[in-house]
This record gives structure tokens, C-alpha cells and sequence, in this order.
């Protein structure tokens, strides 16, 4: 390793944390939880977002909530000069959705800096990339820590590529892979219009303040390629089909109009409610990749069906591979929240700082 590569050690390493929204908010609370049960951390040096960069200090908390209440300075993200003074072996927390932040990924990791995300525009969009950001990783300059991308830390990924490299072959993966999506499909059954489920799951938080994002099903197809590069397939985005739940004319309007119009959903919805229930079925929206393809979208499922048993906001995932296969190996658990992402980027903090 060459010497401005050679990382630092791990009590000497810092961390940046790059986005103050309620994951970012969430990951501050959980890092200083785990300070007063005396777990040994890196420093967490700086909280930044697009608009100002703070050193944090002793006091993390009160730096974040001045980095949300801050106003724009100048042109460029305020984390890229501070990012720019980071060494090898220190630490950039992703907590962003931002495309801008993920471009700048594979750059951050081929300097020896570690990389942990919840942005799941890293390697989940185009498959140049992602192989870009696989390449350096296993060059060994750097960890890439991407278990808050896919089930909130749930062991998606790392089960899925655990099998890969003890040689299974998987066949199949699909999942109920969008904690908001599980939520209004549990939720709905027709008591109240969709819109009312919609509008419920945004005030609980369980949406993105534009719930188009959510019911497009985009979210749903990164998280998709997400897994699909893990298990070894080399899956571009436009070859996954996706069916969104927003009808064109809702997906055309001003975000301030999204609200107003949301009743564009019930027809729709209660016409599949009504279909699935006419079969004894139960709907679920649902990412499949196998060797015909890749799809996300709306389905009807029986009741014995391996993704039908979940609840809340709960990610279920069905992998079949020669070593399961004739029940696959199902993973389930909490998929939204902010809470369980801050825990599960925290995890790969702490795993890449004990190495």
C-alpha cells in the first residue's frame, strides 16, 4: 500500500457526516447513545450538508441543529472543501439522497477513504458505476458500507453475498423491498380511499414529502439493482420494467398540486383491491429479478406465498439458490425508519473501525 494510502488507526480516524435530515439527525442520537455505553468510535469531525460544513466538537447535537437552520453560502456544496480535507482511513457518512454526493463516491474511496451510505445512487443506478465503485473496493484502499441502502440494514446484502462467494448459485430474488409501499398495502383495505392511506403514511413519516417518489416505484428498482449487482448480475436500469402506481396526470403536476390530487389514486387502487380479493388474494408491491427478467410493481398473492406474511413497514425477502431450493431463505424485518438506517450505518462505521 502505497504511503498516502496507508490508513490511519482506527481511534485516530474521523468521521463526516453529510446530510442533516432525519436520517442524519437520527445517526447524530444513535453515535452518542453509543458514546455513553463507552463504545469505542471514530471522531465525528464534521457535520455538513449542501449548504454549511460544522466541526463538531463536544457538543454533535447542537452542531446539527445549527446546520439545518443554516442558509445557503456561496455556489459550491459546502462538503466538498470539507471532504477534500480528509486522509486516507477516515470516514465519509453518506446520509444524503443526493445524486451529487454519490457521483463523488468512487473519487472519495480511490483516495482511501471509506465510504458509508444510505444513498442508494451509488450502486443503484447505472451498472458503470457501480462496477466503478466495486473496482476500487476490492483494489483494498477502502471499504465500501452500503447496508443502510437496501431493508435498513436488515442482512440482505450480506447474506446475498455471503452465498456468492461460497459458491451457491441464485436463481430468484424478490421482495417486498419499500417500507412505505408494505405499510399502504397492509394498511389499505378499502374502508377508506387510497389517498386517505397515502396521506396517513406521510404524516406518520413513513413517505418522502412527495409521495410520487414512493409510489413510482423508482426507489424500488435502485434498491433492486442493488441487489442484483451483489448476487453477480450486471443489470442496467432501463432493463428492469417498472409499474408505477402515479397515473400520468398526477406524475405531470408542480409538487405543491400533489396533494390536492391525490384522489387520481382510488379508482385504480380500489379496482385491484377489489380484483385481488375476488381471488382470495392480497397485494403487495413487489421487485423480482430471476432468469426472465426484472420487474417491480403491483401484485396479487395467496396467503401461503413467502412475501405475504409481512406487516407495518416491514421489507420481506424471498433469495431461492441451489442451497434453498425448495423453501427459499426469507429475511424479514422493519424497512423504513429512520432509526434502524442511522443503526445500520452506524454498524458499518463500527465494523470498518474495528478492522
Amino acid at each position: 500500500m502505497s504511503a498516502q494510502l496507508r490508513p490511519q488507526a482506527a481511534a485516530q480516524a474521523r468521521l463526516v457526516l453529510l446530510g442533516t435530515g432525519t436520517v442524519g439527525s437520527a445517526f447524530v442520537a444513535r453515535y452518542q447513545a453509543l458514546l455513553q455505553r463507552q463504545l469505542t468510535l471514530p471522531s465525528l469531525h464534521v457535520v455538513a450538508n449542501s449548504r454549511i460544513a460544522l466541526a463538531c466538537g463536544d457538543t454533535p447535537e447542537a452542531v446539527l441543529s445549527r446546520a439545518r437552520d443554516a442558509d445557503r453560502q456561496g455556489e459550491a456544496p459546502a462538503h466538498h472543501e470539507e471532504v477534500g480535507r480528509l486522509q486516507a482511513g477516515d470516514i465519509v457518512v453518506d446520509a444524503t439522497a443526493s445524486e451529487d454526493v454519490a457521483a463523488e463516491h468512487a473519487h472519495w474511496l480511490a483516495r482511501g477513504i471509506h465510504v458509508v451510505t444510505a444513498n442508494k445512487l451509488g450502486n443503484g443506478t447505472t451498472l458503470a458505476r457501480a462496477r466503478q465503485i466495486g473496482g476500487i473496493v476490492a483494489a483494498g484502499n477502502a471499504r465500501y458500507g452500503d447496508a443502510a441502502t437496501v431493508g435498513a440494514g436488515l442482512p440482505l446484502l450480506s447474506s446475498i453475498r455471503a452465498l456468492v462467494a461460497g459458491g451457491d448459485r441464485i436463481h430468484a430474488i424478490e421482495g417486498v423491498l419499500s417500507g412505505s409501499l408494505a405499510w399502504l398495502f397492509h394498511r389499505f383495505d378499502g374502508s377508506q380511499p387510497f389517498s386517505a392511506c397515502v396521506r396517513e403514511a406521510a404524516a406518520a413519516g413513513y413517505t418522502e414529502p412527495d409521495p410520487r417518489i414512493d409510489l413510482s416505484g423508482e426507489d424500488v428498482r435502485r434498491k433492486l439493482l442493488i441487489l442484483a449487482r451483489a448476487a453477480g448480475v450486471a443489470l442496467e436500469a432501463e432493463q428492469v420494467a417498472v409499474e408505477s402506481l402515479v397515473p400520468p396526470a398526477l406524475a405531470a403536476l408542480p409538487a405543491a398540486q400533489v396533494d390536492a390530487a391525490l384522489a387520481q389514486l382510488d379508482a385504480p387502487l380500489a379496482g385491484h383491491l377489489l380484483s385481488a380479493r375476488e381471488q382470495g388474494l392480497s397485494l403487495c408491491f413487489v421487485a423480482r429479478l430471476d432468469g426472465h427478467g426484472a420487474s417491480v410493481g403491483l401484485r396479487a398473492l395467496p396467503a401461503d406465498h413467502p412475501l405475504a406474511g409481512g406487516r407495518g413497514t416491514d421489507n420481506r425477502v424471498a433469495i431461492h439458490s441451489d442451497r434453498y431450493r425448495e423453501r427459499p431463505l426469507l429475511i424479514q424485518g422493519p424497512g423504513a425508519g429512520a432509526e434502524v438506517t442511522a443503526a445500520a450505518l452506524l454498524d458499518d462505521v463500527l465494523d470498518i473501525a474495528n478492522r
